[in-house]
């Protein structure tokens, strides 16, 4: 009998973050759910990642409620999300009681399997997330992010695989966020977990689709054992996004393997995501073909657009190629991080600087940080020098142990300033809204009765309006003699004057 593969679903989380900037709205996804509820999947991500971030900066949705109309939508659906570990859904970490009382209320509100990752794959950073999901009765499964590097080998993941099986998660994932994972590569590590953790041991492999490679590597990765693989309907598939869900059915036909997948349904899902595309044009990524060139930048695509729009708007979009050759020497600098949220930001601002200002004259905070341990450690020692600098400008000290150990509890103070925010429902939901976006939050709540927005707009009215005629700029009468009477207030040594300008008689 053929082995049963399962499949999990991404169009509603990493493949609208991947594509659209996460801009996809709440009700372009309703249609779609009776289908995808039914289609065969082993689970359906569709929270955390950026989608927190995009519901209350952009889309005016409350995210919490996001989740609750999800888990009416797919009743027989496993929901899954991902989640930063001890940094939740925000940027930096959060001090124990807070990361217990979010995965409480993820769980309390509908989510079944957590994808917890570490941006430095410090098991450190994972252990509280993981217990708190194992004390909900939800499916804990412990992430190792892939990256390359002359320090990385198989044998690390296998390592890292041994020790999220000790703290109790229920799966393993392989999370390969630059499509870095090549085949054989794909086949090795599998297949070590496999014979170091047990057959038993369930196996995920989670791929971009940037460089052209990745589809083989989900193939090899079968071959080796992988229990499940995470792909994207067709129609939001390719480029910086993922592997085609039917491309992977139909791959599997004669292998020995199979999916539980209804073509039928995937027939149907691609057609109406190929339909609601086109609505998010002004978001869609530029990339869309191949990319190898990431084999050696080793950056990701959304790291791409957010450094060159960093450049752009310093004026200097020209040195974009620089900064491309700078981001592996900040790496390398910083002890070899994975480049994934927030470590790629970081490493990216901070080789933009550096083009910009000299090596280092400038430093962020969060790129101090993470040179003085403040993020967890690093594959690699990190250059004794740069750690220098980042004492010299941040006037902090390294430290070695877990960061977190650091915070204090901060949970009470936490609700009292965010129940002071007009708007704020005081709900624990409301509090961890505002506990990891404190600057966005307020205006969310402020708006929130006003409803979600969408910003898909009607291709038909954006063509119309790319093909009207551009209108003359009004005259500038500032150029040329005055054709009305002008007031304007004046002040003057403290006091306000009225002058009158009027047409020349």
């Amino acid at each position: 009998m053929p082995k049963t593969i399962d499949v999990t679903e991404l169009v509603l989380r990493d493949a609208h973050q991947s594509l659209m900037a996460t801009r996809m709205a709440m009700e372009d996804m309703v249609p779609a759910c009776a289908d995808l509820d039914q289609a065969g999947y082993w689970s359906i991500e569709c929270w955390g990642g950026a989608t927190f971030d995009s519901c209350i900066r952009f889309l005016n949705e409350d995210p919490w409620e996001r989740l609750r109309q999800f888990r009416k939508l797919l009743p027989n659906s496993r929901l899954q999300m991902l989640l930063r570990g001890q940094n939740l859904l925000g940027y930096r970490h959060y001090e124990d009681t807070v990361v217990d009382r979010f995965v409480d209320k993820a769980a309390e509100n509908g989510m079944d399997v957590f994808r917890v990752f570490d941006a430095l794959n410090d098991i450190r950073n994972l252990r509280r997330s993981i217990a708190a999901v194992r004390r909900t009765g939800k499916h804990a499964q412990g992430t190792i992010c892939y990256t390359v590097s002359p320090l990385h080998t198989a044998g690390d993941c296998v390592e890292m695989a041994e020790k999220l099986l000790e703290l109790g998660c229920d799966s393993i994932c392989i999370k390969d966020m630059a499509a870095l994972l090549k085949p054989q590569a794909a086949f090795d590590i599998v297949k070590g977990i496999k014979e170091a953790c047990g057959q038993a041991v369930r196996v995920h492999v989670h791929v971009h689709a940037t460089t052209g490679v990745t589809l083989v590597s989900l193939m090899k990765a079968i071959e080796a054992g992988a229990d499940c693989v995470d792909t994207a309907i067709s129609s939001l598939s390719l480029g910086p996004g993922h592997n085609p869900t039917e491309s992977l059915v139909e791959m599997l036909d004669g292998t020995g393997f199979e999916t539980r997948l209804d073509k039928a349904r995937l027939i149907r899902l691609k057609k109406y995501f190929a339909g609601i595309r086109p609505r998010y044009q002004e978001f869609l990524s530029n990339i869309t073909g191949v990319e190898t060139e990431i084999f050696d930048s080793q950056i990701p695509g959304g790291m791409l657009s957010n450094m060159e729009s960093q450049l752009k708007q310093q004026g200097a979009g020209d040195r974009m190629q620089e900064v491309l050759t700078e981001v592996p020497k900040v790496r390398a600098d910083a002890g070899f991080p994975p480049l994934v949220t927030p470590s790629s930001q970081i490493v990216g601002t901070q080789a933009v600087f550096n083009v910009m200002m000299g090596r280092y004259k400038v430093m962020t905070g969060e790129f101090a940080d993470l040179m003085l341990g403040y993020y967890g450690e690093t594959i690699g020692p990190r250059d004794p020098s740069v750690i220098a600098l980042a004492v010299k400008q941040s006037g902090k000290s390294p430290i070695n142990g877990r960061p977190a150990d650091l915070l204090k509890p901060e949970w009470h103070e936490l609700r009292d300033a965010a129940v002071a925010v007009p708007g704020c429902n005081g709900s624990d939901e409301d509090v961890l809204t505002y506990a990891m976006f404190p600057k966005v939050a307020p205006q969310f709540f402020t708006a929130r009765d006003k409803g979600p927005k969408n910003l898909g707009k009607d291709p038909a009215a954006q063509a119309a309006a790319a093909a009207a005629p551009v209108k003359p700029p009004p005259p500038d009468d500032s150029k040329g003699p005055v054709r009305t009477t002008i007031t304007y207030d004046v002040k003057c040594n403290g006091k306000t004057h009225k002058v009158t300008v009027a047409p020349a008689k």
